[in-house]
Parts: C-alpha cells; sequence; structure tokens
C-alpha cells in the first residue's frame, strides 16, 4: 500500500504531503483547491505522460515522490532490482520529476530508470479509476482475466488442465508440420545421403591409407635406383669378386694384424675390441643390404599401376567429402547415422497424426469443460454487481457478462470474454465505457471491485469523483462499499460528498491560500471539530453551519466512524 506521497510544484500545489496509510483515505477540498492534481501526482508515479503545464508557474521542475509498503509482493521487488533499484525493509521509493521545459526523470528504489518502468509497476500497485477513464477492465484480455480470478479454484483448475492439453497440442502440431513441409527436402537429403554412403561403402578407404600408398608409389617409382645403389653399397661391404677388395675383408685383415701383437702392449686391447665390433656390424650391414635387394621386387598386385588407381580414387573422395581419407571415412558415419533419422520420419509422422487427433479431442473435452465452469461464475459475477449497481443508484442497470465462443482454440481457452452494460431496460448491453457517464462508470467500476475484492492481488484502488451525480442515500451506500472494499486493501477516494467522507478512516483535506499572484495549497489531516466542519461544508457549503455540524454527527454516526 501507499504510505505517503510527497508533492512539489504540481499545478497550484507548492508543498503537500499526503500521510495515507491502510484503510479507506478521502480526500475533500473546495473547487480549485487541486484535489485533481493529487490525481495527477499519482499518475505520474505510475507512469503518466508527463505535462510541463502542470509545473506550477515560476518553478523550474514539479516533483512527486511515493513511498510504498510492500512486505509480501515478491513480483514487484523482482522488478525494480531488475531496473537496478531496491526494495529495503518492504519499503519502495518512486519519483518523478517533471521540468517547466517538459522533461521527465524517474527513479526507482533509489536509482534512476526509464518511465516505462514506472508503469510496469502501476498494473501491480494501483488500480486508477475516475473520469479520464483510467480503466483496468477495458480490454478483452483484461475482462477474461478478471472473471477467472473470480472464478477461483475452479476456474483455475480448469484452466490448468486445459492450458496443458493445449501445450502439448501445439508442440505435437508444430513437430508435424515441420515433418510434413519439409518432406521433399528430406527425400532429397535421404537419396544424396544414400548416393554418397555408397560411394564412401564401396571404397572401403582405411585410416592412413592414403599415407601408406604415397610412400608405396614413391619406392616403386625410383626402383632401379634404388637397386643399384643397394648393389653398389653391398658390393663395398661385401664383394662377391675375388678379385677387388671389400669392407670385411679390410676389417678383417686389420682385426688380425692387431690380435698378432695385442698381448705385447695392453694398449691395443681395446682397439682389437673395436675392429671385431666392427667387423660384425659391417656383417649386419651386408644382410641388411641383401634382404633388401631382394625386397625390391615388385609385389603380386601392388604395382605401381595399380597403386596409382587406388591414389586418384581415394583423392576423388577427399574433394567431395573432406580433406583426408579420415575425413572421407567420418562423412560415411554421418550419412548412415543421417539415413536412420530420415528414414525413421514416416513413422513419426504417422505417430504425431495420431497424437495430434487424440490432443484435438482431449482438448475439446478440456474446453467445453472451461467454458462451462466461466459461463457459471459470469452468471454469479453479473448477479452481484448488478445488485450492487441497484443500491448505487442505478436500479434500472444491468451488468451483463458474455462468454461466448471465439471460435478458435488459445492458451486461454476458445473463450472470448465481454463486460457490458445495460444502462436501462429496453436497451442493448454495451462494453463498459460506453455506455454510461463518468460517473455511472466509476460506479460501476466500484461496484465490479466490491464483488470481486476476494479475488484481486492489487494492494491500491483510487476512485476519482466516484460519487459524480448521486447524493443522499445513494451517496451513503457508495461510502458504505468504498468502506467495504477497504477492508481487504488500501482505497483513496476523491470525494465533494459528506455521505462518503463520512465511511473513511483517514480524511485528508486539500486546503488553498491566496497570495499575490500565485495560490498554492497544501494537505493536512482532519481529526475531531475540524473533520465536522469541513463535513459541514460538503453538506452545506458553511463550515460553522450548526444544522450542518449536526448532520455531519450524524452521518458519522451511520457511518460508524467518530469525529
Amino acid at each position: 500500500m501507499i504510505e505517503e506521497i510527497r508533492i512539489s510544484d504540481l499545478g497550484v500545489i507548492g508543498d503537500a504531503t499526503l500521510e495515507l496509510g491502510p484503510g479507506f483515505t478521502v480526500v475533500t477540498g473546495e473547487t480549485g483547491a487541486g484535489k485533481t492534481m493529487i490525481v495527477t501526482a499519482l499518475g505520474l508515479l505510475l507512469g503518466a505522460r508527463a505535462d510541463a503545464g502542470s509545473v506550477r508557474r515560476g518553478a523550474p521542475n514539479a516533483v512527486v515522490e511515493g513511498r510504498w509498503d510492500l512486505p509480501d509482493h515478491a513480483a514487484v521487488a523482482e522488478r525494480v532490482e531488475d531496473a537496478g533499484g531496491t526494495v529495503e525493509d518492504g519499503e519502495l521509493i518512486l519519483t518523478r520529476t517533471v521540468s517547466a521545459e517538459g522533461r521527465s526523470r524517474a527513479t526507482v528504489g533509489g536509482r534512476t530508470a526509464p518511465v516505462a518502468v514506472l508503469g510496469e509497476l502501476a498494473d501491480q500497485l494501483v488500480t486508477v479509476h475516475g473520469q479520464s477513464d483510467q480503466i483496468r477492465l477495458t480490454s478483452a484480455a483484461a475482462q477474461r482475466a478478471a472473471l477467472d480470478g473470480f472464478g477461483g479454484a475452479a476456474v483455475e483448475k480448469a484452466l490448468a488442465k486445459y492450458v496443458a492439453v493445449y501445450d502439448a497440442w501445439q508442440q505435437h502440431t508444430g513437430d508435424l508440420e515441420t515433418l510434413t513441409r519439409d518432406r521433399d527436402e528430406r527425400l532429397a537429403e535421404a537419396a544424396r545421403l544414400r548416393e554418397a554412403s555408397a560411394e564412401i561403402e564401396a571404397a572401403d578407404p582405411q585410416p592412413g591409407e592414403d599415407t601408406e600408398l604415397a610412400e608405396r608409389a614413391e619406392r616403386l617409382g625410383n626402383l632401379e635406383d634404388l637397386r643399384l645403389s643397394a648393389g653398389l653399397a653391398h658390393e663395398a661391404v661385401s664383394s662377391e669378386s675375388l678379385d677387388g677388395p671389400d669392407v670385411i675383408g679390410l676389417v678383417e685383415s686389420a682385426r688380425r694384424a692387431i690380435e698378432r701383437v695385442a698381448s705385447v702392449d695392453p694398449a691395443l686391447q681395446p682397439v682389437l675390441e673395436q675392429l671385431t665390433e666392427l667387423g660384425i656390424q659391417a656383417s649386419e650391414a651386408s644382410a641388411s643390404l641383401s634382404s633388401y635387394i631382394g625386397s625390391l621386387e615388385p609385389e603380386a598386385g601392388h604395382d605401381l599401376e595399380l597403386i596409382n588407381e587406388r591414389r586418384a580414387l581415394l583423392a576423388g573422395l577427399t574433394r567431395k567429402y573432406g580433406e583426408s581419407v579420415e575425413d572421407v571415412i567420418a562423412a560415411g558415419q554421418r550419412a548412415s547415422d543421417r539415413l536412420l533419422e530420415l528414414d525413421g520420419d514416416d513413422d513419426r509422422i504417422v505417430q504425431l497424426q495420431q497424437a495430434v487427433e487424440s490432443d484435438r479431442a482431449a482438448l475439446e473435452a478440456a474446453g467445453t469443460v472451461l467454458t462451462k465452469v466461466r459461463a457459471k461464475a459470469a452468471t454469479e459475477l453479473a448477479k452481484r454487481v448488478t445488485a450492487e449497481l441497484k443500491s448505487l443508484a442505478m436500479a434500472g442497470a444491468t451488468l451483463v457478462v458474455e462468454v461466448t465462443d471465439a471460435g478458435e482454440f488459445r492458451r486461454h481457452g476458445r473463450d472470448q470474454v465481454a463486460i457490458l452494460l445495460q444502462p436501462h431496460s429496453g436497451t442493448d448491453p454495451r462494453p463498459i465505457g460506453k455506455g454510461a457517464s463518468g460517473g455511472e462508470l466509476s460506479r460501476v467500476m466500484l461496484a465490479i471491485e466490491v464483488v470481486m475484492a476476494g479475488s484481486t492481488t492489487v494492494p491500491t484502488f483510487v476512485f476519482d469523483e466516484v460519487d459524480a451525480g448521486v447524493g443522499g442515500a445513494a451517496a451513503i451506500e457508495i461510502g458504505r462499499r468504498l468502506a467495504a472494499l477497504a477492508e481487504r486493501t488500501q482505497v483513496i477516494v476523491v470525494t465533494h460528498l459528506a455521505q462518503v467522507a463520512a465511511f473513511a478512516n483517514n480524511h485528508l483535506n486539500v486546503v488553498k491560500d491566496a497570495s499575490g499572484a500565485v495560490t498554492s495549497s497544501s494537505v493536512r489531516r482532519l481529526e475531531g471539530d475540524d473533520r465536522l466542519q469541513e463535513m459541514a461544508r460538503l453538506l452545506s457549503g458553511l463550515g460553522d453551519s450548526a444544522s450542518g455540524m449536526e448532520h455531519a454527527r450524524e452521518l458519522l454516526q451511520v457511518a460508524g466512524r467518530s469525529a
């Protein structure tokens, strides 16, 4: 609820503080004193459009600050934190500044924020009903939400079941549309994948095969040079000619020569060992060269022509499917996996068609139940609001709540909800807001809010001139119902009727004074005789009228209030 509103240099109000608090607060004052500026100030805090003309003449800017007590309003606190502000100990402070040039600035929870944030918070903080027609039930969505809230647990349960079925139906329908819409593309993709898979499977490439084939091709392409060089090396190491020397023979001669004298000088023993080892290595090299020369004979099935043909095949595959044989193998695996997925689409389509049909039947049933529950709630809501209207000087008026088939399923149901007003018997019901005057409209909204008070989540209601055009017993009933509404939520009313003011537990009076060319107003809380005098003024135009004072006391007794 709103604890306090401070206003500075707004219209005729120079500096004023409205101490509100819980329950029913009424604001009264003489014509032109600035009562409307209070509603204007609240509108600015709730994101209304700024008007440079509302800044008091001669002042650089107008400032409005509101302090809210929000102990249990997590949604508001979360939005404030998203905007960079804070809600400390359940207290939220909103500020709006309007310059004389028309520029506007807002702060939310101590941090500067876009004015749009105030508008977002407004829907959760305050509902305003007034001559300017700031009415929360003007849209079809808001009227449907209001009816659902009034319907309580029965509507909530039916709606939850319907939404669950609707979401499943939408999911299955979307999946089915995607599969059927893309069927031609999937068939073409499957054909391409089958061709690729068959081509890769027929070639059967092996990991590292391209590197191995390149090495073998290089070897076979230089076969004669390899054989000649290896032969010369073998001849030098181990010559088969009886006339020429070779490495093995020379090393053996050297070893025998040292062996003969090694016993004479121990220093030659290491040399002998080296020559012995060298002879062994020369023999091993000769054997290796002999084996290598033998391996240079072309192997069956692996001649150079066949190898080059295989390399050309693999090169063609890598140009299509990757940069290496490994990429080609991976592409083949992906094609195989994707084909399994695509080949299962036909079965999936059949399953989805069956699911959509089943969902549709369930949706029809859930929608029918939801419509019945809403229609029952609509009848009760219309009945109770109409009864309220009879006590608010609208005896001939009837509220009509229509629940009709919108022709298609949506997430909120198949129903279209319309709240209509039949001002008099014999006239056609019309949308609220079009079939009544401003004062009547406020009373209609009051009746709706009173009936729906138990289901509302908005903590504050503001009514501007809700009593326009009524008086006497009807005005007393308006006051009585505002007091009843205030038992569940904070209510702030701008009024000119003592019959309404009598029911308030907090009476604020806008007082004006004239000083030179500038008129300023302030706000004070009335108690005791001050309140009686103000109510007497409202009744007779004379604050010191004895009869007016007596009548004011009587009204307070009727309302169960004390001065």
